[in-house]
């Protein structure tokens, strides 16, 4: 699997697979204090629900990937 693209002197990585239902794991916590979120909608942003309190928030796509610490379950 490729995972980083060289262009010239500097490098791009790929983007994430992440689908719909897929849970992950952040490394800051919700005010909830849940730490898992379930992703509803994907594309340049991201939709996705806290598993605890159902908050909904739409996130960009390179924010969701910085904070993802790991993604717990995959519908693969």
């Amino acid at each position: 699997m490729i995972d980083r693209i060289f262009i010239g002197k500097g490098e791009v990585n790929m983007p994430m697979k992440l689908e719909i239902g897929d849970l992950v794991e952040l490394k800051k916590q919700h005010p909830c204090g849940n730490h898992q979120f379930e992703i509803l909608r994907t594309g340049a942003d991201f939709r996705i629900k806290c598993t605890k309190c159902e908050k909904q928030v739409w996130v960009p796509r390179a924010t969701l990937e910085k904070r993802i610490k790991k993604v717990v379950s995959s519908h693969k």
